[in-house]
C-alpha cells in the first residue's frame, strides 16, 4: 500500500488520536508520553494494511481521504477542517463521535481503525520487546525450548506439474487432515493441498503480531464486509488445530440431537457415530488430567459457583503441558505451540498421513474443482508460477465455512443453499480489573466453562469462557472512549481478567463470492442473537463482581468508561445495558468458529450435501469441514468436526 504525503500525514495524525502523548506525572510517565509518533506506528500500519485483502485496503484509503479533507468537519459537527489540523482535542473528539455515530459507515470506520492501531500498538514492535509490555507487565515470549519435532516434509513444485492420486484432500484443518490420515492408512493414494504456509514448531516465535500475521486468514483482521465482526480463522499447515486454545467439546448431545431430527441425518445418534467421536478424542488425547485453572479460569469458576451457576471442566488436547513450564506456555497456544505438548493437526493426523504416505503442498491455491461428466476429476491448483493439475477419482473439499462455498462456485458447482446458513458463534469480551496480578497471558487460556446459559431459549443461548489476553488482543477488544481512558486501562493488564460471551446464534448471515470469486461475508447481529449477548454480557460483569473484581470494562460505546463494582450504580447500569443498541460497530465483536455454508442434511433442496458428505451437485466431492456442520456446535466445533470427517471416512472407505 502506497500513501501520498498528505494522506501518511493523515494517518500520522489518526494514529496520534488514538495514542496521544500525555503528561501524566507518576512511575509510568515514560508511558503515558509515548505516543503512535513514538513507535512510528503509521508506518507500520501502512506495512500491515498492504498485507490485507484488496477491499480492506480500499476502505482504509477511502477513510484517509475523508479525514484529509476540510468536509470531515461535517461528519462530527466541528471546524472544516482535515484531521491533520485539528488540535489534539478536536481529533479526539472527532473519535469520539465517529464512534456513537448513526452513519453506519463512519462507525466501521471509527471500528476497524481503532482495532488496526492499538493491536499493532500493543503487540508489534522492529524488535523484542515492544517498550510497552515492560510498562503493562507483560513479559513477552517465553525462554522455552523448542520440542523436538516431527518435521513433515512439504512437495514444492518449482514449473508446472501434473500429479495423481486417489483422493486429493483440499485444505487441512480439523477435517482435512482426519479425512486424509484416515484414507490414507487404508491404503488410498493421498495429496493433501492447503493454501497456508508449513510453520514448523521451531518458528513459533510467541511474538503477537508476527504470529496472527503468519498462522491466520488475512493476519486476523478478516471482518464482515459491514465490519461488524472480525473473524479469526486459521490459514496454515494444520488449520484451526495449529492456533486454537486447546479446548476440545464434545458436541452436546441435545445438539446432536436437533441436526438428527431437524436436518434429517439420524447417524449423529447412533453408537457408529459415537465410535468416531471417541476415535478423534483418543486420537487428540482428549481429557481434563491437564486442565488446572489460571487466575482467570479461576476467577470465572469462583464467580460462578458463587452465584449458583453452573461450571464446568473443559477437556484439552494436550499431551505433557505440565512438564512443558507447568502450563504456562499454554499461554501462548494461539500462536502456535512451541512446547509440542497440543495435540492438533501437525502431530497427530497430518503426521500419520504423511507416514502412510500423503504427499503435502503448502502455499497452494486450489482455483478449482476439475469435473468430468459430473463426476470428480481433480483439481487445479496455483503453487508460487508453478501450475500444478492433481488428477484424483475423489476430491474432500476441506477449506472452511468461509473459502468451501467460493471453491465451489468457482467450480461450477452451485446450489441454492451454498454459501448460506452462515453460524458464526458470535463473541464478545469483558475484562474486569482486580486490583491484584491477574496476568491473564499466563497458563491455560480456557480450563472452565460456565454453561448454565447453554439452553436459555430452546437449544439457543450462551457460554461463558475466559480468551486468550495477549497485549494486542487486549487493546482491540477494550472499550476506546478516549486516548487517555485507553491507555489507563492497558496501564491495568497485568491486574485485568477476561470473559466472553459465545453465542450459540439462532440467526445466521452469508458468504458470497466478490468479482474475483473470493468470499465475502454478510453477517448482522439480529434482535433475537443480541438479546442473548446482552444477557451474556451482564452476566459475564455479576460474575466478575462475584469473583472480587474491582471494576469492570464493558465493550459498549455506550458504557461508561470504567463501572466501579462499588458504585451504587452498578446494578443499576448493568440492568440498563440489555437495552443497549447492537447495530453493528457499537462493540467489538468476534468469531473464531464459522460453520454450515454447504450443510449436510437429508433434504435435498435445503441441504447441499448428502448425509454420507457428498455433494449432491457432484459424484465423487465430498466435503468435510465446519460448512458440513448442519447448525452451529453451540461450543468449541473442533471435535465436532473431526468427528463429522471421521465418519465419513469411514464411508468412502467403505464404499471404494
Amino acid at each position: 500500500m502506497k500513501l501520498k504525503p498528505a494522506q501518511m500525514q493523515t494517518l500520522r495524525a489518526l494514529c496520534r488520536a488514538f495514542i496521544p502523548s500525555l503528561d501524566v506525572p507518576g512511575p509510568q510517565a515514560e508511558f503515558w508520553r509515548r505516543s503512535a509518533d513514538t513507535l512510528q506506528l503509521a508506518d507500520r500500519m501502512v506495512e500491515v494494511v498492504g498485507a490485507l485483502g484488496a477491499e480492506q485496503q480500499a476502505e482504509v484509503g477511502q477513510a484517509l481521504q475523508l479525514l484529509g479533507s476540510p468536509l470531515v468537519g461535517l461528519t462530527w459537527g466541528g471546524p472544516l477542517r482535515p484531521l491533520a489540523q485539528l488540535s489534539s482535542t478536536q481529533a479526539e473528539q472527532l473519535l469520539q463521535r465517529w464512534s456513537q455515530s448513526n452513519i453506519v459507515l463512519l462507525r466501521k470506520a471509527f471500528m476497524g481503525l481503532k482495532k488496526l492501531v492499538t493491536f499493532i500498538y500493543y503487540s508489534d514492535a522492529a524488535a523484542v520487546p515492544n517498550p510497552n509490555w515492560a510498562d503493562i507487565g507483560y513479559g513477552g515470549p517465553l525462554a522455552q525450548p523448542v520440542a523436538a519435532q516431527r518435521a513433515l516434509q512439504v512437495l514444492q513444485c518449482a514449473a508446472d506439474t501434473v500429479l495423481h492420486c486417489d483422493t486429493v484432500v483440499v485444505g487441512s484443518g480439523a477435517g482435512g487432515a482426519v479425512v486424509a490420515a484416515e484414507l490414507a492408512e487404508a491404503g488410498h493414494e493421498v495429496i493433501i493441498v492447503e493454501k497456508g504456509a508449513y510453520v514448523p514448531e521451531s518458528e513459533f516465535t510467541q511474538r503477537e503480531a508476527e504470529m496472527l500475521a503468519r498462522l491466520y486468514e488475512q493476519r486476523a483482521a478478516l471482518t464482515s464486509s459491514n465490519g461488524g465482526i472480525t473473524m479469526f480463522a486459521g490459514s496454515c499447515l494444520g488449520g484451526g488445530t495449529t492456533v486454537n486454545w486447546a479446548g476440545a467439546f464434545r458436541t452436546p448431545g441435545y445438539i446432536l440431537q436437533q441436526w438428527a431430527s431437524a436436518h434429517q441425518v439420524p447417524h449423529f445418534t447412533t453408537a457408529e457415530y459415537q465410535r468416531s467421536m471417541d476415535a478423534v478424542v483418543e486420537a487428540g488425547h482428549v481429557g481434563t488430567d491437564e486442565s488446572p485453572h489460571n487466575l482467570q479460569n479461576q476467577a470465572l469458576w469462583d464467580g460462578a459457583q458463587a452465584l449458583g451457576y453452573a461450571v464446568q471442566l473443559i477437556a484439552r488436547n494436550t499431551d505433557g503441558c505440565r512438564q512443558a513450564g507447568s502450563c504456562q506456555a499454554c499461554g501462548y497456544c494461539l500462536f502456535g505451540c512451541r512446547s509440542g505438548s497440543k495435540q492438533g493437526g501437525l502431530r497427530t493426523h497430518i503426521w500419520r498421513a504423511q507416514t502412510a504416505g500423503a504427499r503435502i503442498l503448502v502455499d497452494a491455491d486450489v482455483e478449482r474443482v476439475l469435473l468430468e461428466r459430473g463426476q470428480a476429476a481433480g483439481v487445479l491448483v496455483q503453487q508460487g508460477a508453478a501450475r500444478v493439475t492433481i488428477h484424483a477419482r475423489r476430491v474432500v473439499v476441506a477449506a472452511g465455512a468461509l473459502h468451501t462455498p467460493a471453491l465451489l462456485w468457482r467450480s461450477g458447482l452451485h446450489h441454492a443453499q451454498l454459501g448460506r446458513n452462515l453460524y458464526l458463534h458470535p463473541t464478545l469480551a469483558v475484562a474486569a480489573d482486580y486490583g491484584r496480578p491477574m496476568r491473564a497471558w499466563e497458563g491455560p487460556m480456557m480450563s472452565a466453562v460456565c454453561n448454565h446459559f447453554a439452553q436459555l431459549d430452546g437449544n439457543y443461548g450462551f457460554l461463558l469462557e475466559t480468551p486468550p489476553a495477549h497485549p494486542g488482543l487486549f487493546a482491540l477488544a477494550m472499550p476506546w472512549h478516549s486516548g487517555r481512558a485507553h491507555k489507563q486501562a492497558m496501564l491495568a493488564s497485568e491486574r485485568l481478567g477476561g470473559l466472553i460471551v459465545l453465542l450459540r446464534d439462532r440467526d445466521p448471515g452469508q458468504v458470497v463470492a466478490d468479482r474475483h470469486g473470493q468470499p465475502r461475508i454478510r453477517h448482522r447481529l439480529s434482535n433475537y442473537d443480541a438479546a442473548h449477548l446482552l444477557h451474556g454480557m451482564q452476566t459475564a460483569a455479576r460474575i466478575h463482581a462475584a469473583a472480587g473484581a474491582q471494576s469492570v470494562y464493558l465493550p459498549h460505546a455506550a458504557a461508561p468508561e470504567v463501572l466501579r463494582v462499588a458504585s451504587p450504580h452498578f446494578a443499576a447500569t448493568l440492568a440498563q445495558a440489555g437495552a443497549w443498541p447492537m447495530q453493528p460497530n457499537r462493540f467489538p465483536l468476534f468469531s473464531a468458529h464459522q460453520m454450515s455454508t454447504c450443510r449436510m442434511g437429508g433434504n435435498a433442496h435445503t441441504h447441499p450435501l448428502a448425509p454420507s458428505g457428498e455433494l449432491r451437485a457432484a459424484r465423487g466431492v465430498y466435503v468435510a469441514d465446519g460448512s458440513a456442520l448442519p447448525e452451529c456446535s453451540g461450543v468449541n466445533p473442533m471435535l465436532s468436526i473431526q468427528a463429522m470427517a471421521h465418519f465419513i471416512a469411514q464411508g468412502i472407505k467403505a464404499a471404494t
